[in-house]
């Protein structure tokens, strides 16, 4: 009877939950817009889709780097004489950056993709181009032949970083990147057919390969995934069916990758972090707001810039980074061995910074963003400083189905200036050279006539394994063409962050939010 009784109620509480649930009450209300009143994500009105506000996460390999500010620029004594990069103050905002310079490994797989989609194509010419130099190894005066041969391609070198890469060829990997991540993701999330789409593509897709851009303005057509096509999937369109497009505005692809801004790298060398607790998340104390001595290298060593482990251990005076001595003097001498490496080392050898980023000083110099010039007061603006800007719109001449070129990305053509003569923010497409040559500078760089400096001069950071201990520091900086390489110059990514400056945190938000107050009656 007990147990007629028990099941009998049991039957009662399932109906009632059932009932209660079925319920409006019970049912999210949808977001509301605060200017319309119109529903967000609702079919009934539109179905105008709203992604939920998030901060975005790290894409593959990066480490994100909260930005603040700094005192960008040399901070030793300038043995070169040139003064080239005099301190100034200016605020980096936040951004990610990639944990270790690419490895050889990584650019193999570069080279194997292109490969597989243009090799077939009649375009070898691209892979060709994509080659690393590796005669980069090769001198007069030295056996250095086994490193032309082998540096790049033996196993043992996987992870070394890649050399020979001139800042063109670090550019269009960067852009690569960024395709193949968004693509996985895609693919992941079920709004690409995967199967279809790996074989589509590594079959000698030629300019018919998946790019970002050309794939949200509809220039390439993709073969929907399952989620796409199901009812669960999230994204309606306004007829409440499941769309197959991903947008930008979905928060779901990624940004672009692409080679930091010489600010961002000299900001995220430095590991300032390190000296300048963050607020908790629990209790009321905030972060403190330290600015901290001028650092030399990208490492404080048990509060001191020197380059030798200090602490007692068996790591004791063994250097923190990979560097040339003196003359003949790369590594040290047999049986203990300095710094354990002749030419580069693996990318995340040696002690990593205060965010956690490998070989910010030595191992080898990186390629960054900006244009080469000697700085004057006038080189940048204080927030997020950069010399290198190419404003461009997307070149429409083609016609709509025909934007993309043979590698398959979208044509752009520089901007009018004649269209931006009433502008205030800006009335040059090309600003490269600003303030070169004006009244304001009175500056003129002539390649091959009055200097070597160019708009195809590309700064290089950071100090290499062939390098004296002066060029380890953050604020040293040096220059090379554009299409050159050297075996002592490598690059990693960066991407930009979106969303609350303080962190990736899902709680982080932009300024500060204070209680909310109520107005008395």
């Amino acid at each position: 009877m007990q147990v007629l009784k028990t099941t009998r109620n049991l039957l009662l509480l399932l109906t009632l939950t059932g009932a209660m649930s079925s319920c409006k009450i019970f049912k999210k209300k949808p977001e509301k817009s605060t200017v319309t009143g119109w529903n967000y994500n609702d079919k009934n009105q539109g179905n105008f889709n709203v992604a939920k506000p998030k901060d975005i996460k790290a894409a593959p390999g990066l480490v994100f780097v909260q930005g603040g500010t700094f005192t960008m620029g040399a901070a030793q004594e300038d043995v070169m004489g040139d003064w080239n990069n005099i301190p100034r103050r200016i605020t980096v905002n936040s951004f990610f950056i990639d944990k270790t310079e690419v490895a050889n490994v990584h650019y193999r797989e570069y080279l194997y993709w292109l490969t597989n989609v243009f090799g077939g194509a009649g375009m070898d010419s691209i892979v060709e181009e994509a080659k690393p130099d590796t005669l980069v190894w090769r001198s007069e005066l030295a056996y250095n032949e086994p490193y032309v041969e082998y540096y790049f391609r033996h196993p043992s070198y996987n992870y070394y970083p890649v050399v020979g890469v001139s800042w063109k060829q670090a550019t269009d990997f960067c852009i690569w990147r960024t395709d193949r991540v968004n693509e996985l993701t895609l693919m992941g999330k079920g709004y690409l057919d995967a199967r279809n789409q790996i074989k589509r593509e590594l079959n000698g897709s030629g300019q018919d390969n998946f790019n970002t851009k050309a794939y949200l303005m509809d220039e390439y057509q993709a073969t929907p995934g399952r989620t796409a096509t199901s009812k669960k999937n999230p994204l309606k369109d306004a007829n409440g069916r499941p769309r197959t497009k991903v947008t930008f505005e979905d928060g779901i692809l990624f940004g672009d990758y692409r080679l930091p801004t010489e600010a961002e790298w000299e900001y995220a060398a430095y590991g300032y972090i390190a000296e300048n607790p963050q607020k908790k998340s629990k209790g009321s104390k905030r972060g403190e707001e330290l600015i901290a001595n001028k650092q030399i290298y990208s490492w404080k060593n048990n509060g001191y810039d020197n380059v030798r482990y200090t602490q007692k251990s068996a790591y004791q005076g063994a250097f923190l980074a990979n560097f040339k001595r003196g003359a003949g003097d790369n590594m040290g001498v047999a049986g203990g061995l300095n710094d354990n490496a002749a030419i580069p080392a693996e990318v995340t050898s040696f002690v990593p910074n205060g965010y956690g980023l490998y070989n910010m000083s030595g191992n080898v110099s990186e390629w960054v963003a900006d244009v080469y010039r000697p700085l004057n007061s006038l080189d940048g603006d204080d927030f997020n400083t950069f010399r290198g800007n190419e404003f461009r719109k997307i070149d429409m001449s083609g016609g709509q189905g025909n934007l993309r070129d043979d590698k398959g990305r979208i044509k752009t053509v520089l901007e009018e200036d004649s269209t931006l003569r009433n502008r205030r923010n800006y009335q040059r497409s090309y600003a490269t050279n600003y303030l070169d040559g004006d009244s304001s500078s009175a500056v003129y760089y002539g390649y091959g006539v009055t200097s070597l400096v160019s708009d195809k001069s590309r700064v290089y950071k950071g100090g290499s394994w062939n390098d004296r201990a002066f060029w380890l520091s953050p604020g040293a900086r040096r220059f090379l063409e554009e299409d050159l390489s050297t075996n002592t110059i490598g690059f990693r990514c960066a991407m930009s962050h979106y969303g609350a400056a303080e962190g990736i945190s899902r709680k982080a938000k932009t300024g500060q939010f204070f209680p909310t107050r109520r107005n008395k009656r």
